[in-house]
């Protein structure tokens, strides 16, 4: 593992690469490097190191792991990478290279394809070489290759190695956003890991090149045992190829993810005679944490050495600080899953421990969150994790297991395992009460268990005993009982929230964000969703179409979102669209850019609960413009989310129905308890969805607990269109303040 960094069209490319290479030391044990287009340093102490002013520098940190020796940053053009590369011999092999180290490798595949391409009369692209060497690599990778006048920089395509860049007078990249945010960029964005972005140092200009992903479609249509034999052979390859030539580690919880890895481990180092060690950390108390009991259980079952840490609540309040500066974020769940994997690699990195196993992106891929249980496209959300866990997990785990000198292996997202597991059946992934489903009955642990049914199955293939294999799944800030100590450090330190107790040991504010706001009540609700996760909530952006049936987007009484943004006092965008489907994205796009240029934002919040279709096109223009995307409600249960607004304080009304069962008594009022219970029993008899995500009514917000004043409706037209389509039209609605203020 290494930090890489580089500095373009600046006078101060100098100054910022050491400031950079300072900050991404802890990336790298072996020293520096760092180059111009004519010169090349390398120092053993970085907090010493001097390099000549350039405009143009490329700069790197070494860290010494299995079997590495010191990289070279100079060939025929620059490189600068942080990358493991498994089939590495395979490839040397066949290209007949002598490589000393996976950079190495890495930079002659691509200059060997770009000579061989070069006697070729067709024009040379870059770009494309690039890429078709990457899909040869089975590996995890981030790079900067510098040819003459362009830099192209790329990572692996699911994301795992951390990769970021900053436009604005020049050009800027990191491995980490901190290094940048050093030199005052004002434009920092990750790397999408589905593009190569290449600048032109001449013109000052940036071109990106599309990456292929994978597709879940066509679904594999083999029987069942097949894929049960197909999943386990590509888990063991993926397994057996990342180990190590030395002694490793294992982040271990007792659940099956681990376990597998585990209990696969065991049975691979008897043949390449290397040893591992299973690291599982909880909170120390009178009562054991559950996956410290769990983990005890299992491994003495299964004959897995184990290590078992357990830290007090003043050691959690220590930890929590390092992890909050590393992951630059105060969101609790991120927070809690930190501090669990930070905790285990400086138990493994005190044991001289230099490489450590993950089970990350197997609840991704195999449908492992309750959330799986309620989808109505499972494969689809699937595809959605595993295509943005690198903006939710990949990064958090790498900056922290490289804190502690550790690299991390993730067998669970091997492209060929995520390639084949990503077109499995639903039914094969998610439990049901036909086919598979009847065949599972009895062996199944109380009706428990409904998710990750292939994965559980190779467990069960393997070897693994049937009590340990249908483990109910448990988040590991729960697990660990991590996510109680932080309740309880809240509470001590008089903190309402555990975010706002998080909030205290983060540098800088979180992510400025903006709302796609609708004026109903789930974006509402995402917004105080995120506010309460301490997220900075910098405006609204209104999309106001003038087709009433717009696949996209909201459209009774959305000129009243004004009040709304006047009650919260946020400013608000508001775009005109014609609501052409598609085309209406175009205008979506053009307002999210207005709100990254007037009031910076770097992601975007919206209320989807369950419509794939919406959510992936924001996504999408998300990706281009280089924001983050937040859908905090996402499958969300509905009756839940319904009964929590009124008790959270909501007043809202349905501003229009759209289905049978409902009729024009539901408009124009107050929505009440005795409102939600008959809508579940229409949801019982009809199947109508509970919170209208079907289209079956929209809603108008006329207070929430973010509202300094509520809104009051002086008149309103019912407009009857049939029995059961019927809308509102508020035609008089004004501010008022809140009773006791």
């Amino acid at each position: 593992m290494c930090g890489i960094t580089g500095f373009f069209n600046t006078k101060d490319a100098a100054k910022y690469t050491i400031r950079a290479l300072t900050i991404l030391k802890n990336r790298g044990n072996g020293g520096a490097s760092a180059c111009g287009i004519d010169w090349v340093k390398h120092t053993n102490d970085i907090d010493s190191f001097s390099i000549p002013k350039s405009t143009n520098i490329f700069g790197h940190t070494l860290h010494s792991m299995v079997n590495s020796v010191p990289r070279q940053i100079v060939y025929e053009g620059r490189m600068v990478a942080d990358c493991r590369i498994y089939n590495r011999d395979e490839l040397s092999s066949k290209y007949d290279i002598g490589a000393k180290n996976d950079s190495g490798l890495l930079v002659k595949l691509i200059e060997k394809q770009i000579a061989e391409n070069a006697k070729s009369e067709t024009p040379l692209d870059i770009t494309r070489i690039i890429d078709n060497t990457l899909h040869e690599i089975i590996g995890v990778y981030s790079f900067a290759y510098w040819l003459n006048d362009r830099v192209y920089i790329a990572r692996d395509v699911l994301g795992i190695k951390p990769m970021w860049y900053g436009t604005h007078s020049g050009f800027a990249f990191a491995s980490e956003k901190k290094a940048i945010d050093s030199a005052n960029y004002l434009a920092i964005k990750e790397l999408d890991p589905r593009e190569i972005l290449c600048y032109d140092i001449k013109d000052d200009t940036i071109t990106k090149y599309k990456r292929e992903f994978f597709s879940i479609t066509p679904e594999h249509e083999m029987p069942i045992e097949t894929i049960r034999g197909d999943v386990g052979k590509l888990l063991h390859d993926a397994v057996s190829i990342r180990i190590p030539d030395e002694t490793f580690g294992i982040l271990f919880s007792g659940g099956v993810d681990s376990t597998i890895l585990a209990y696969l481990c065991k049975q691979l180092v008897m043949q390449q005679c290397v040893n591992f060690t299973c690291y599982t950390v909880g909170l120390k108390g009178e009562v054991e944490s559950p996956d410290v009991r769990y983990a005890k259980k299992v491994a003495g079952e299964l004959g897995f050495p184990l290590k078992v840490r357990e830290i007090d609540i003043q050691e959690v309040e220590e930890y929590i600080k390092i992890v909050v500066q590393l992951i630059e974020d105060t969101g609790v769940p991120g927070v809690g899953v930190g501090l669990t994997i930070y905790a285990a690699c400086k138990a493994a990195a005190e044991d001289g421990i230099k490489v450590i196993f993950s089970g990350s992106g197997a609840d991704e891929l195999f449908a492992g969150y309750d959330r799986h249980r309620r989808s109505t496209d499972l494969n689809r959300d699937c595809y959605a994790d595993i295509l943005n866990i690198y903006k939710k997990d990949t990064y958090r785990d790498d900056v922290i297991s490289v804190n502690n000198s550790i690299g991390l292996c993730v067998p669970y997202l091997d492209k060929r395992l995520v390639e084949y597991c990503l077109k499995i059946p639903p039914q094969y992934k998610i439990e049901i009460k036909t086919g598979i489903g009847r065949e599972r009955e009895h062996g199944h642990e109380h009706g428990q268990n409904q998710n990750k049914l292939i994965l559980r199955m190779v467990g069960k293939d393997i070897g693994i005993l049937h009590e340990f294999t249908e483990r109910r799944k448990q988040a590991a800030q729960y697990g660990s009982r991590f996510d109680r100590a932080i309740a309880k450090l809240a509470k001590k330190a008089g903190c309402s929230s555990k975010t706002e107790y998080l909030e205290r040991f983060k540098s800088q504010s979180n992510l400025k964000l903006g709302v796609l706001f609708s004026s109903g009540k789930d974006s509402n609700y995402a917004l105080q969703v995120m506010q309460e996760q301490n997220y900075s909530i910098s405006c609204l952006i209104t999309i106001k179409s003038k087709n009433p049936d717009s696949y996209m987007f909201h459209t009774p009484n959305i000129d009243l979102a004004r009040l709304q943004a006047e009650a919260m006092g946020l400013p608000l965008i508001e775009q005109v669209t014609e609501g052409e489907k598609e085309v209406e994205l175009l205008d979506m796009k053009n307002a999210i850019v207005r709100a990254q240029e007037e009031y910076g934002i770097k992601g975007v919040v919206t209320g989807a609960l369950y419509s794939n279709y919406q959510k992936e096109r924001i996504r999408r223009v998300c990706d281009e413009l280089g924001l983050k995307d937040f859908s905090p409600l996402w499958h969300i249960d509905q009756e839940t989310e319904m009964r929590k607004l009124l008790k959270l304080g909501y007043e809202f009304i349905f501003s229009s129905i759209a289905a049978y069962g409902l009729d024009k008594s539901w408009v124009g009022r107050r929505i009440t308890e005795k409102d939600i219970d008959r809508l579940v029993r229409l949801n019982e008899k009809i199947g109508l969805n509970i919170a209208g995500e079907g289209g079956e009514f929209e809603s108008f917000v006329l207070d929430a607990p973010m509202y300094k004043k509520r809104i009051e409706i002086k008149g309103y037209e019912v407009v009857e269109l049939d029995e059961y389509t019927v809308r509102t039209v508020i035609t008089d609605a004004e501010l008022v303040d809140k009773e006791g203020r």
